[in-house]
């Protein structure tokens, strides 16, 4: 599988939406514990999802 598919999963985890069938969890994790580039890509999209909440937040604030 490649690091595409892991990435689409990546991204439904990070954003709290059900994984697709293919990657189950624990391949998912298997596989962020061998690929550096896709835990990287991991990391930078949490990061930019709670910076986009906080943008958020602080727009709701202003209103």
């Amino acid at each position: 599988m490649s690091c595409t598919a892991f990435r689409t999963a990546l991204s439904a985890r990070v954003d709290g939406e059900a994984l697709p069938p293919e990657v189950p969890d624990g391949a998912l994790d298997a596989h962020l514990r061998r690929c550096p580039e896709c835990r990287h890509w991991g990391e930078r999209a949490r990061e930019l999802r709670e910076l986009a909440a906080r943008l958020d937040e602080t727009g709701r604030e202003g209103a």
